[in-house]
C-alpha cells in the first residue's frame, strides 16, 4: 500500500551509517515491543488496530445511521490530537454524508461568531472530544456552542456526543449528569497517537467515512512493520534515515507534497513528530509545504538557503479523477506540447523535477508513495508514521510519548487569566 524510495540520500547517507544504528534500531524496536522503553504506558496505538473488535465498528456504523437521518452536519470541538487527524481524515477522504465544521481548535471570537451563524438554520451533532474536560479551548467553544443549542430549546441529548475519560475529568461529569452519549478514550494512547481510537472514529463514522477500511489498512501496516529488519521494513529504515541525516546536521524536516488533500495529513504529521521529538534540546523540527504552490514560494529557500534541510515527498500514484489537457488552435500560450496528457501527468513530472533539484541544491530527500486516496492507505499512513515516530524518538534518546513542554504556556495563561483567584 505504501512504497519508499530513499535513492535521493546517496551521498548523505552512506549503507555503513545505516548498518551502524542497528544496534539503536533494535533497542528502540524491543522498547516498544517489549515495553521496556520510557512513556511505555502510553504503547497502547502499538496493537491498536489488531484489537479494534468489529462489533465496535458496527456499532459506530448504527449510531452514524441514526445521526445522519438526524442531522444535516457535524460539529468536531477538539485541539491537537482531537482535531488534526480527524480533519485530516475528512479532507483526504473528500465530502461524505454529513459536512464537518471544527470548533476549539482557536481562540478566535470571529471564527466562532461565524460558526454559529453558520449552524443558525442546521440541525448539527455535536461531537465534543477531551480526555480531562478542562483545555481551555474546546472547553469554553463547548460552552458557547452548548448554550447556542440550548437557546434552541433543542433535545441535547439527541444533538451531543462525548469522547472522554471513562472515570474521571469534567467532561465524563457532563456527560453523566446530562445524560449525554459518551465514548471512552483509552488510557494508554496519548492525543497525538489517537486517530485510530474513538477520537478519531466516532466522528469520522458520524461524517460518513468508511472507518473499517481506514482500521484495515492500519491492521495490515500493523503486521507489515513488525519486522525489526531496515531492508523489509520502510517504516524502521525511514525512521533510521531521518536520525542519521540529524546527527549530520539536517535539523528540519520538510514534508513536501504535490497534492492539496495532504494539507492536514502533513499537519498531523507536524504534531506527531513536533511533540514526540521535541524536548531535551533535540528533535528534528518537521516542516511542510504544499507544491506546487510553495514552489513560488519558499521553493528559493530549499534551493539555495542554508542546508540543514531534508525533505519528505508524499506522492499519490493513482488520483480519483483525470483531467485532459486540451489542445488550443491558436496555441498563444505555447503548452500544445502537453495537450492530450493529463494533469496528473504534469503533477508527477513537476515532482521529479523538484525532488532532482533539490537534491542537486544540496537537499536529500526521500518519497513515500501512496498507492492510493482511499481510507484503507491513509489509514496505513497513520500506523506508518506512529510507528516511524516511537522507533525514530527512542533513537534519538527522548521520551516520545509525553509532553512536558507544552504545559509551560499554559500555566502562564491561566496565570494571567486570573484563575484560582
Amino acid at each position: 500500500m505504501i512504497t519508499f524510495n530513499s535513492d535521493n540520500l546517496k551521498g548523505f547517507v552512506a549503507p555503513q551509517e545505516l548498518e551502524a544504528l542497528m544496534p539503536a534500531v533494535r533497542a528502540a524496536h524491543e522498547n516498544l515491543h517489549q515495553s521496556k522503553g520510557k512513556g511505555c504506558e502510553f504503547t497502547g496505538w502499538l496493537d491498536l488496530p489488531s484489537r479494534i473488535p468489529d462489533v465496535f465498528i458496527n456499532e459506530l456504523s448504527s449510531l452514524a445511521q441514526e445521526v445522519q437521518m438526524n442531522s444535516d452536519c457535524l460539529v468536531s470541538i477538539g485541539i491537537g490530537g482531537s482535531y488534526l487527524g480527524i480533519r485530516a481524515t475528512v479532507e483526504f477522504l473528500g465530502a461524505g454524508k454529513l459536512p464537518v465544521y471544527y470548533a476549539g481548535h482557536n481562540i478566535s471570537s470571529d471564527y466562532l461568531y461565524q460558526l454559529l451563524e453558520t449552524l443558525k438554520d442546521k440541525r448539527p451533532t455535536i461531537v465534543v472530544i477531551s480526555k480531562s474536560g478542562t483545555t481551555t479551548e474546546p472547553a469554553i467553544a463547548f460552552r458557547v456552542i452548548k448554550r447556542f443549542l440550548e437557546s434552541r430549546e433543542e433535545d441535547l441529548k439527541k444533538r451531543i456526543i462525548c469522547v472522554t475519560d471513562e472515570k474521571k475529568g469534567a467532561l465524563r461529569k457532563i456527560a453523566d449528569k446530562e445524560g449525554y452519549r459518551a465514548f471512552v478514550i483509552p488510557d494508554n494512547v496519548g492525543g497525538r497517537y489517537s486517530v485510530l481510537t474513538t477520537v478519531g472514529l466516532v466522528p469520522l463514522a458520524l461524517s460518513g467515512v468508511d472507518i473499517r477500511s481506514l482500521v484495515d489498512g492500519a491492521r495490515r501496516a500493523e503486521a507489515e512493520y513488525a519486522v525489526c529488519d531496515l531492508e523489509k521494513n520502510n517504516c524502521y529504515r525511514y525512521a533510521a534515515l531521518r536520525n542519521v541525516l540529524y546527527s549530520k546536521g539536517k535539523k528540519i524536516e520538510v514534508l513536501s507534497s504535490f497534492y492539496p488533500q495532504v494539507f492536514y495529513v502533513a499537519e498531523w504529521f507536524k504534531q506527531l513528530f513536533g511533540e514526540s521529538e521535541g524536548k531535551e534540546g533535540r528533535g528534528i523540527f518537521p516542516a511542510s509545504l504544499s507544491l506546487s504552490a510553495d514552489l513560488h514560494s519558499m521553493g528559493q529557500w530549499m534551493q539555495e538557503a542554508e542546508r540543514t534541510v531534508f525533505e519528505t515527498f508524499l506522492q499519490i500514484d493513482k488520483p480519483h479523477h483525470e483531467v485532459i489537457i486540451p489542445q488550443d488552435r491558436e496555441n498563444i500560450d505555447g503548452f500544445n506540447y502537453v495537450a492530450g496528457k493529463s494533469f496528473d501527468f504534469v503533477n508527477k513530472k513537476a515532482y521529479e523535477a523538484t525532488a532532482a533539484a533539490h537534491f542537486e541544491g544540496g537537499v536529500p530527500n526521500m518519497t513515500i508513495n501512496l498507492g492510493k486516496t482511499d481510507a484503507a492507505h491513509l489509514g496505513h499512513l497513520y500506523y506508518f508514521f506512529e510507528k516511524a515516530c516511537g522507533i525514530s524518538g527512542y533513537i534519538l534518546g527522548v521520551n516520545p510519548f509525553d509532553q512536558p513542554g507544552v504545559e509551560a504556556y499554559k500555566k502562564k495563561m491561566f496565570a494571567l487569566l486570573g484563575k484560582g483567584q
